[in-house]
Parts: C-alpha cells; sequence; structure tokens
C-alpha cells in the first residue's frame, strides 16, 4: 500500500519507518526543511535505539521517502496518518490541535479516489469529527473515512512496540476503512496480535484512559514509597509482593522521581480538561497530576536534607537527565525540576546523560554537562543518580569514592542495594527503602 505520513516526530518518524519495513511504500512530510534535509542525509533527529539502522535499510530499498512537498504523496495514498504535536495549550492545559487541523486542510484539497485519513497523534474524544467536518467543508466531493488509530510506542523501545504490539486499535464505523486498516497491519497477524476495532470516540478515549492509568500506578507506587520511609519498610519488596498479583502487574511499579515525558504529563492534563468539559470530573486524575508535580520539587528537598539542609555553594553531580534511560526526551523530565530547584538554594551543578545534554541544554542554564559520569562526579560533593541509564548501574565505586569529595550518593532510581553501598564506605539513601 502507498502510505503518506504527516509529521517526522517521534510517532511519525517511527511509525513510518516500520509501516516501511512490513512491505508498505511509506511518505513522510513535514514542513521543517531543515529536519527533511537531515533525514534524506541518513541524520536521525531523535535518539531511539535501532531507529537510524532501520530508516536507512528501508531508504536504500527504495520503501521510505522524505519531502515537504505533501502534493504527490497524498494523491496517491491510500492511507494518510497524521502525526504532528498535540502540545498543551499554553494557559488552558488542553491539547492544541491547530497542528491537526491544518494537516486536514491540506490533505482535503489533494484527496483522490477513496482514501483513508488516520489520527495517529494523541487527540481528545471528538477530534475525528472535527477532522471530518474540516474535509467535508473543504472537499464536498471528497471520498474518504477519518480512522483513530492511537500509538501506544514506549521511547526507548518503540520499534519493538510497534512490531510487536499488545494491540492494534482502530476506531472507525466504516467497512472499507477496516479492510485497508487490517491490510496495513496484516503482518502483525502473524503474531497473532489483537485488532480491536471500535467506534471513533472510543478510540480517541482508549489511548488517554490507558497512559492516566499507567500514570496513575506510578504515582501511587511513589506515594507508597514516602509512606515505606516512615514506617520502616522497602518500597521494592512491597512493589513485588503486590506485582504478583496478575490483577495488578508489575510493570509501572518502580519508585522514583515522578513521571515525565512527552505523554504522561501532557495526556492526563488533556484527560482532566476533557473530563471537566463534559461535566465529569476525574478526581483521581487530578489528583495524579497534583502529586506528580509536587514530587519533582520533593526529590531536591531529598537531596538538601541529605546534605544536612544546606547545599548553598555545594556541588552536586547529576547522573541522568532524560526522563527515562534510551532516549533524548526532556519534556516534562524531573530532572529539569530538581536542578532549579537545587540551583535555587545556590547549589552548583555538573551533569552527565549519554544521550540528552544537547536538549537539556536548551532547558537548563549554568550547569556545566561533562564528558562522561566520572568527569561529572569530579570534586562535588554528592552524586544524585537521576535517570537508570544502564551504564550508571556498574560504577567504579572505588574511582567515584576518590572523586568525591566525600562519599555520598542520592539514588533516586533505586538501582543500588543499601547495605552493599554502606559496607562500600558510603552515606547512601535512595526512594521508599529503610535500613
Amino acid at each position: 500500500m502507498r502510505v503518506a505520513m504527516i509529521g517526522t516526530g517521534y510517532v511519525g518518524l517511527v511509525s513510518g519507518t516500520c509501516f516501511a519495513d512490513f512491505g508498505h511504500v511509506v511518505t513522510c512530510i513535514d514542513k521543517d526543511t531543515t529536519k527533511i534535509d537531515a533525514l534524506n542525509n541518513g541524520k536521525i533527529p531523535i535518539y531511539e535505539p535501532g531507529l537510524q539502522e532501520l530508516v536507512a535499510k528501508n531508504v536504500d530499498e527504495e520503501r521510505l521517502f522524505f519531502t515537504t512537498d505533501s502534493s504527490d504523496a497524498i494523491r496517491t495514498a491510500d492511507a494518510i496518518f497524521i502525526a504532528v504535536g498535540t502540545p498543551t495549550r499554553r494557559g488552558d492545559g488542553h491539547a492544541d490541535l491547530s497542528y491537526v487541523y491544518a494537516a486536514a486542510e491540506e490533505i482535503a484539497g489533494l484527496l483522490e479516489g477513496f482514501t483513508v485519513i488516520i489520527t495517529k497523534s494523541t487527540v481528545p474524544v471528538g477530534t475525528g469529527d472535527e477532522v471530518e467536518a474540516i474535509i467535508q467543508k473543504t472537499n464536498p466531493d471528497a471520498d474518504f473515512a477519518v480512522v483513530s488509530n492511537p500509538e501506544f510506542l514506549r521511547e526507548g523501545a518503540a520499534i519493538n512496540d510497534f512490531k510487536r504490539p499488545d494491540r492494534v486499535v482502530v476506531g472507525t464505523e466504516d467497512d472499507k476503512a477496516v479492510e485497508v486498516m487490517q491490510e496495513l497491519y496484516r503482518p502483525l497477524y502473524l503474531n497473532e496480535t489483537p485488532i480491536i476495532v471500535t467506534k471513533r470516540r472510543t478510540s480517541e478515549l482508549i489511548k488517554y484512559a490507558a497512559n492516566a492509568f499507567l500514570a496513575v500506578k506510578i504515582t501511587f507506587i511513589n506515594e507508597i514509597a514516602d509512606l515505606c520511609e516512615s514506617v520502616g519498610a522497602n518500597v521494592q519488596e512491597v512493589s513485588r509482593g503486590i506485582g504478583l498479583d496478575n490483577r495488578i502487574g508489575s510493570k509501572f511499579l518502580h519508585a522514583g522521581p515522578g513521571y515525565g515525558g512527552s505523554c504522561f504529563p501532557k495526556d492526563t492534563l488533556a484527560l482532566s480538561k476533557i473530563a471537566a468539559d463534559a461535566g465529569s470530573d476525574l478526581k483521581i486524575v487530578d489528583s495524579v497530576i497534583e502529586v506528580n508535580t509536587a514530587r519533582k520539587k520533593k526529590m531536591a528537598d531529598k537531596v538538601v536534607d541529605f546534605l544536612d539542609g544546606d547545599v548553598n555553594g555545594k556541588t552536586i553531580a547529576l547522573l541522568g537527565l532524560a526522563f527515562k534511560p534510551n532516549t533524548d526526551d526532556m519534556r516534562d523530565a524531573p530532572s529539569i525540576d530538581i536542578v532549579e530547584k537545587l540551583q535555587s538554594c545556590g547549589a552548583r551543578i555538573r551533569a552527565y546523560d549519554p544521550a540528552s545534554m544537547e536538549e537539556a541544554g536548551k532547558m537548563m542554564s549554568d550547569v556545566l554537562f561533562c564528558d562522561g559520569p566520572y568527569h561529572a562526579i569530579e570534586n562535588a560533593d554528592v552524586v544524585v543518580i537521576c535517570t537508570e541509564w544502564d551504564q550508571f548501574r556498574a560504577l567504579d565505586l572505588e574511582r567515584v569514592k576518590s572523586l568525591l569529595k566525600a562519599p555520598k550518593v542520592v539514588d533516586l532510581r533505586n538501582i543500588y542495594k543499601p547495605d552493599y553501598m554502606l559496607s562500600r564506605g558510603f552515606e547512601y539513601t535512595s526512594v521508599g527503602r529503610s535500613y
């Protein structure tokens, strides 16, 4: 099939590349000339393991193309995906749908023959109705169907998630559109991937509900971690004890500095606004947003308390900046709030992250970005582990101790065992674990 993918951000680029690897002919479209030129020269604008090699393979085999000119790709497409950004709208927290609607207007004037138009972007309930109305108004003679097909990609594992998904959700009541979607995802039949066909509005809500529920799990275990510290319990053992219950599951029960990234903060806030507009407030989701926002700064307080309540003039080595490992995504990363709060208390920050320092430099000022973890640790008063990159899990602790002014470690991701760190001569604290 011939596919047009509008938007070459995280979702559009990964999805377009994987569809090409399925055997479809995919043209990825973006108005950003610099980004398209870079992609045509083999430069990938995001950090995602395996993506560069997969892009190169499908470009070489002439199934994947990048352009700023949408006309030919849209006219000849069997399916057109809208995969543009839907950031939080400033001032009110609603999702900004201006890019989605602009894409719909652009598509409308170029349609030829029956075409399926698919919203891959995360959009509020009813957005598909509006996209349909825009196209009908712009091109009354167009033969098309609008489908919701939300993405469920984890940054750092996106290619595997696309090719081996838990499920594919398709929101439409148009039989021809269902046939097109089944053909697009036909390679997944070999894995017996469930393809769930729902009404369009149901599909749109599934994406928000999924992300909100995962955010609830993260926030729940973080609050349990605080309770563990107060009563002398161990949050990792609590997590294991409840996670082995198959009604609960073990995923997203890892205590830490709070969730961040491109989805959970934006989508929980948007879902809250959708519910409020519908007169059906989601008090659990509202509480999750409030607790998670406060938690990031609370982690900075943990560092201050560990240094006897005073970090003025102290040097803090921060290991990890991205909101999670295996990505360079800094959107709503806990490190941003932690650095801001520590700097406001007079601390100096030396930081290292394997992938996100360029992005972090756009969001943080007066931070010394270092060449590696040991460079960051040199002459620091404390090490703070903020992102659980694999290379931080087996640091040379004797070298760490020799580089620090004092052997102090704050582990916000619980990647070391307290007894082990104490036996190696470190003053050590973590999240939700008492000794």
